[in-house]
């Protein structure tokens, strides 16, 4: 049984876990954001929230957190670095989460697109033209979903491995510039006419794989941050959130779970275009 996949031994032991150490940072502040005690918890219920919301589909965790975050954080890089940890560990959890459906044949010409395309990404988010970029996408994006929404669901189409191979490159241009690595193959998942743990047992192990190699790009470039060891104590609220948000998708029917996939489309979109 599919369903098989999403039984992660002790989850509730890990949840217990995760609302304990969830409450570290709100009384001990991690640094820099000392005297600051209703600003962190803010951040940690924005944390959570946004995990909660982006978990059900598996993706856009950034494009939600990102609207407040930004705000709650004065520093935009702070900001960014509690997001990809965030983001990274909630993306950790759900694959665990669904370990056993993932299709690793399947997911290879994804991968292999998207580590090939990485660099192109990466160029773009540090070049001036970055800017049109973001907001060209975040259209496509908005426009696609919303037209989605209104015809009930994309047409089916059987697919090959050159198609996965370039949606994967998008994918990895994407994930470079703008930090969502999993939009144009949650497309394309969809499109497949796959149900919904067929669709996630792919796109969500491709977001995770492609935030890493990303990270490690951005390392090897010089182009990256040095990232503190403190920033580790925002990530038991995301995965506290990725719990809920998967308790949640496994109690949606198909056409809900489409339906959640367009409107975090439109919500990544709309979040690319005020960047």
């Amino acid at each position: 049984m599919i369903s098989r996949g999403l039984a992660f031994p002790h989850f509730k032991w890990l949840v217990l876990l995760a609302s304990i150490a969830t409450a570290f940072p709100i009384v001990w502040p991690p640094s820099g954001m000392e005297h600051q005690g209703g600003v962190c918890s803010l951040v940690m219920l924005s944390i959570f929230l946004a995990a909660t919301i982006s978990s059900i589909a598996g993706f856009a965790f950034s494009a939600i957190a990102g609207a407040s975050l930004l705000h709650l954080i004065n520093d935009p890089v702070a900001a960014v670095k509690v997001m990809i940890v965030s983001s990274i560990a909630i993306q950790s959890y759900s694959v665990v989460a669904i370990w056993r459906t993932i299709d690793w044949q399947r997911l290879a010409p994804f991968l292999l697109g998207g580590a090939l395309t990485i660099p192109a990404g990466i160029y773009l988010v540090l070049n001036a033209a970055a800017g049109a970029y973001w907001n060209g996408m975040g259209a496509f994006l908005v426009l696609y979903a919303l037209i989605m929404l209104f015809r009930g669901g994309p047409a089916t189409y059987r697919g090959s491995v050159i198609v996965d191979v370039v949606t994967g490159a998008l994918g990895g241009i994407t994930g470079g510039a703008a930090g969502f690595p999993g939009a144009f193959v949650t497309i394309w998942c969809g499109m497949r006419g796959w149900d919904k743990n067929r669709q996630r047992a792919v796109y969500q192990p491709f977001i995770l794989i492609m935030q890493l190699l990303t990270l490690l790009a951005l390392e090897v470039s010089g182009a990256g941050q040095s990232y503190d060891i403190s920033l580790m104590e925002y990530a038991p609220a995301a995965l506290l959130g990725a719990y809920c948000g998967l308790f949640i998708f496994k109690r949606l029917n198909d056409r809900h779970f489409n339906i959640a996939i367009y409107v975090l489309l439109i919500i990544s979109g709309l979040a690319l275009v005020a960047k």
